[in-house]
């Protein structure tokens, strides 16, 4: 949904840029600006330490992305009730809830601070188990309990990652694996070929061409994906491999993905820099499996390589199904 005078930027000014500077300091990124109703270089440098802290697109602007993670960056747990609505409630109070629950044993899906159906489901889990009124309502009694028995709980891996590791492991080829592969634009000829090695080897497959990156999550969530692979093109040569991570969580089966690809590509694009990096981005945190976004070029090199580039992701995803999760 896009959110009334956005984006904000150098030379922005009104009330706008105030309540950004205030929202700014309250996440401890502080502004300090002669004119608070300025968005001035100071203001800028302060918004890009946010979207680096908050891993997402870093350009000092800020865009409904950036504006959505200053909002959600405002909630501590306990500073509100949390419940299943729709829309769902986001915030830093839900990751932590999902957090906390998951930490105790009880499975709320991704650490993603979206509050829907498995975070309200672990909830009533943890109400019936600790003896409170089960009503899927998070409240003073829910996170009084919480505080209690997670000061005497010794887990630090939470049920969703053990969850990831049980799907991941244990597979043996690329035959009846259902995989999502998906471009915003200009990588449908590399996605089509890569889709059709797939294919060959008994892969399930899910070719999605869409702009919108919400729109292929969600169709991604309801194929029941057991990984997707985003590809996207970038006027930059290099290529950069994003996994999906936040704070106390992250996506191992991602993450050994992505460093499976920001390896093996880079020798076909003239052997530049590979790029491994924790992200939550609206796809990867959308996602409910090992999802990857690759940014790949330049493009003329890119169109020039097709064959060799889906070959070696070919490769690199047969690879990672064999063995998802890095030794240790």
């Amino acid at each position: 949904m896009t959110i009334p005078g956005l984006p904000l930027q150098l030379g922005s000014t009104g009330e706008p840029v105030a309540d950004l500077h205030r929202r700014l300091s309250a996440a401890g990124f502080s502004a300090a600006t002669v004119d608070r109703r300025v968005f001035c270089d100071v203001t800028e440098a302060s918004v890009a330490a946010f979207q680096t802290d908050r891993k997402i697109e870093v350009d000092g602007v800020v865009d409904d992305a950036t504006w959505s993670a200053l909002v959600e960056a405002g909630y501590e747990l306990g500073d509100r009730r949390l419940y299943h609505r729709s829309p769902m409630m986001r915030g830093d109070d839900v990751a932590d809830l999902q957090l906390q629950l998951g930490s105790l044993g009880f499975d709320a899906g991704w650490v993603d601070g979206i509050f829907g159906p498995d975070t309200a489901a672990a909830l009533i889990d943890f109400q019936r188990n600790a003896g409170l009124g089960i009503d899927g309502i998070a409240g003073v009694d829910t996170y009084r309990s919480l505080k209690r028995l997670g000061a005497k709980s010794a887990r630090t891996t939470t049920i969703a990652s053990l969850r990831e590791f049980e799907q991941l492991t244990g597979h043996d080829g690329l035959r009846g694996r259902r995989i999502a592969v998906g471009e915003q634009e200009g990588l449908a000829p590399l996605v089509h070929a890569l889709c059709r090695l797939l294919r060959t080897k008994g892969a399930e497959v899910l070719e999605l061409h869409q702009p919108d990156p919400l729109v292929q999550a969600l169709a991604a969530n309801e194929f029941g994906a057991e990984m997707f692979l985003g590809l996207t093109i970038v006027a930059d040569e290099g290529c950069s491999a994003h996994f999906f991570s936040t704070t106390g969580f992250e996506s191992a089966g991602g993450r050994r993905l992505a460093e499976g690809i920001s390896q093996a590509l880079p020798p076909l694009l003239n052997n530049s820099i590979g790029i491994t990096e924790g992200r939550r981005d609206p796809l990867l945190r959308g996602t409910r499996m090992p999802a990857v976004e690759c940014r790949i070029g330049p493009p003329n090199l890119v169109v020039q390589r097709i064959s060799e580039l889906s070959t070696m992701l070919l490769q690199v995803i047969e690879d990672w199904i064999s063995e998802p999760f890095t030794d240790g």
